[in-house]
């Protein structure tokens, strides 16, 4: 604490009354110690060796029992001078670059755009790849509940959220807790040196900000002693995590269409109760009301709260794309991870790459047969509006020729 002595000043970490001093009454192996986050620093690095020796050694027997298979991909032609452009400038092109390249390779402005969907295809991560990261994910995930479970049980606090904040903060560290503490540090340590390899979703930067706000969350928390209801924010999280990872593996294999989607139903379930009614109604007003009950707020106070206030702001966040596939499902139109890898809007180009092969192999064929199935419905139309017309004046005719007579 004798760095940055601003920083460690009492008034930001400790309620008004309370000196570092008073935390001396601890022993020293049960009190935090702002040096201890260090450990998360090789622990982080221990989880990046330690997941790549499970994705090569581990996730593949187990990716063939579930039957994940890697769909069959289409290798672009070969073309120094696209491929230069894809790795260094751009891999969508804007409208000027086309004409640019089409200039330069002597092909045709669909040519080049199918060139650069079926590179960008080549680049997007392999079902065993996704596969391989959800079964790391739920595998710590599931650890890391169990133990955390085990060691909250029996403890007052997990019952009675006051004795989160009794006799605060001068409560006693134990030593199941630290290391609860340091493994969940060290794997989101983990997660976010590993993010930029990792499956790329639509929702990467609130991913980012996740990671960032849990990892100052465990530091902070830490540091003042926040351990007892650090722990609940943990387990509470965990719980919902292990159902979204165990559904992605399934959705990844061939054949357990069924349980991926009991899977995903009792997750959306635990996800939105946990997230949505537990963590606010129980871990924000335990840390916002219950806690003034014990003390006066302080900086830190407010810095957690905060920090709390973000996670449910992504909770809700994530709740939308949730409830937004669970209307899907229910409808029948569930196909793929509202969070899908954020090359999957390929698909849609890869629907338009088939039309334009269709086209290139079929010529004016294809357009003809285009022409000839638009000219038989404006046909049926226009005999259509020829015929009840003919019908309007022959009942006009037989109307005025009765009235004649």
């Amino acid at each position: 604490m004798d760095l940055l002595p601003d920083l460690w000043r009492q008034e930001y970490w400790l309620p008004p009354g309370v000196t570092w001093k008073d935390l001396e009454q601890l022993p020293a192996s049960e009190r935090p110690d702002p040096k201890d986050l260090l450990i998360a620093l090789p622990l982080a690095l221990g989880f990046v060796a330690v997941r790549c020796v499970f994705e090569r050694f581990l996730a593949p027997p187990i990716a063939r029992c579930l039957g994940v298979k890697n769909k069959v991909q289409t290798s672009a032609a070969p073309s120094p001078t696209l491929e230069s452009f894809y790795t260094h400038r751009s891999k969508q092109p804007t409208q000027s670059e086309l004409v640019s390249l089409m200039a330069l390779c002597g092909k045709t402005q669909r040519q080049i755009e199918s060139w650069f969907r079926i590179r960008r295809n080549q680049d997007r991560p392999s079902q065993t790849k996704k596969f391989a990261e959800a079964a790391w994910r739920f595998f710590f995930y599931l650890s890391a509940f169990i133990a955390g479970l085990a060691s909250l049980i029996n403890r007052p606090w997990f019952w009675d959220h006051r004795e989160c904040w009794r006799h605060y903060p001068i409560q006693p560290l134990e030593r199941v807790h630290f290391w609860y503490y340091m493994l969940e540090l060290g794997f989101y340590g983990s997660l976010l040196l590993r993010i930029s390899v990792d499956v790329k979703r639509k929702d990467f930067r609130e991913q980012v900000i996740h990671h960032l706000a849990t990892i100052f969350l465990l530091s902070f928390s830490y540091c003042a002693n926040y351990i007892r209801i650090g722990t609940l924010v943990m387990l509470l999280h965990d719980s919902s995590d292990i159902l979204l990872e165990s559904a992605k593996m399934f959705n990844y294999g061939t054949g357990w269409r069924k349980t991926c989607d009991s899977l995903f139903v009792v997750f959306a379930v635990v996800f939105l109760v946990t997230r949505l009614v537990i963590f606010p109604s129980r871990i924000i007003r335990t840390t916002l009301l219950l806690s003034m009950e014990f003390f006066e707020p302080f900086v830190g106070y407010y810095f957690f709260n905060a920090l709390l206030m973000v996670l449910q702001a992504l909770h809700i966040f994530w709740a939308g794309l949730i409830l937004r596939m669970v209307y899907k499902f229910f409808k029948g139109k569930l196909e793929k991870d509202e969070r899908s890898d954020e090359e999957s809007e390929v698909d849609v180009e890869e629907e338009d790459r088939v039309k334009e092969e269709k086209m290139d192999q079929g010529g004016d064929c294809y357009w003809e047969k285009s022409k000839e199935t638009l000219n038989s419905k404006l046909s049926v139309l226009t005999n259509s509006c020829v015929l009840n017309n003919l019908s309007y004046h022959r009942a006009s005719v037989a109307k005025r020729t009765l009235k004649a007579q």
